[in-house]
C-alpha cells in the first residue's frame, strides 16, 4: 500500500512542481501580522502554491502583512526525514519570530507536506512511519498563532471540528491522539481535505489534491482575514 501511495506522491509533486513556481513577498520588521507558509513536497523553494493565499490575504487586509517561508527539503525520497526538517525549520521561525515580535499575529499555511510540518510544529510530530516523536513549540509559543490554514494534509483525522471539505477518512499518517492540537488552536484551524484525495483522505485521486485552491481559495482568505481582524 505504502509503495502505490508513494507512487502518486511522485505524480502529484510532478505537478505541483510543474505548475507552481515560488511567490515572492515583502517582508518588513514586526508588521502587525505575519505569515510563515510552507510549500508542497518538490516544489521550488519559496511559498510555492499556498503562497497564492499569502498574496491574496496582503491584497485584502486593512494591516500591515509580512511572510516568510519555510526552508526545508520537501522531497519525497526520504519523507519522513524532510517531513522532519520542515518541522523543526517551522519551530524555529516559529519561535524567533514570537520572540522579537510579541505583539504580532502570526498567522501559519502550509499545502500537503507542507501542512503536515506546520501542525507537526504545534502539535508534534513523528510516530510510526514518520520515525521518532518530537515535541512541539511551547504552548506559549504556540498560542501566539491565530490562524492556521492547510490543504491535503496527509496527517488528516476526519471528524474533527477544524475539518473542512468531504473527507471521512484518515491520511496516510493520522495525527496521533497524543498530537492532537491544544483546545486553544482548534477554533483556529481550518484544515481542507476533500473525499478521494490520495494523501489527506487515503484516497485514488491525485487531481482532488492538486485542486484546493481552485475550490477553497477565497474560504481560506476569509477565514484567516477574520482571525486576524480584517
Amino acid at each position: 500500500m505504502f509503495s502505490k501511495a508513494f507512487s502518486a506522491f511522485v505524480i502529484a509533486a510532478f505537478f505541483l512542481s510543474a505548475d507552481a513556481s515560488p511567490v515572492a513577498a515583502p517582508t518588513s520588521p514586526c508588521a502587525a501580522v505575519h505569515i510563515i507558509a510552507a510549500r508542497a513536497s518538490t516544489e521550488a523553494p519559496g511559498a510555492g502554491i499556498i503562497g497564492a493565499v499569502v498574496q491574496q490575504v496582503q491584497r485584502q487586509s486593512r494591516q500591515t502583512v509580512s511572510t516568510a517561508n519555510v526552508n526545508y527539503p520537501a522531497t519525497l525520497t526520504n519523507y519522513p526525514s524532510s517531513s522532519a526538517q520542515g518541522t523543526a525549520a517551522t519551530k524555529t521561525l516559529l519561535t524567533s519570530q514570537a520572540n522579537n515580535c510579541p505583539d504580532q499575529k502570526i498567522v501559519l499555511v502550509g499545502y500537503s507536506q507542507g501542512a503536515h510540518v506546520i501542525g507537526d510544529a504545534v502539535a508534534g510530530g513523528g510516530g510510526g512511519a514518520l520515525g521518532a516523536q518530537t515535541s512541539p513549540v511551547s504552548a506559549t509559543i504556540a498560542n501566539r498563532v491565530v490562524a492556521i490554514v492547510q490543504m491535503g494534509d496527509p496527517r488528516h483525522n476526519p471528524g474533527k471540528s477544524y475539518d473542512e471539505g468531504t473527507s471521512r477518512r484518515s491520511g496516510l499518517y493520522p495525527r496521533l491522539a497524543s498530537q492532537e492540537y491544544s483546545a486553544t488552536l482548534q477554533p483556529r484551524i481550518n484544515s481542507f481535505c476533500d473525499n478521494g484525495d490520495t494523501f489527506c483522505d487515503s484516497g485514488l485521486s491525485v487531481a482532488v489534491h492538486l485542486s484546493y485552491l481552485d475550490r477553497y481559495q477565497d474560504d481560506a482568505v476569509n477565514f484567516i482575514l477574520a482571525q486576524i481582524g480584517g
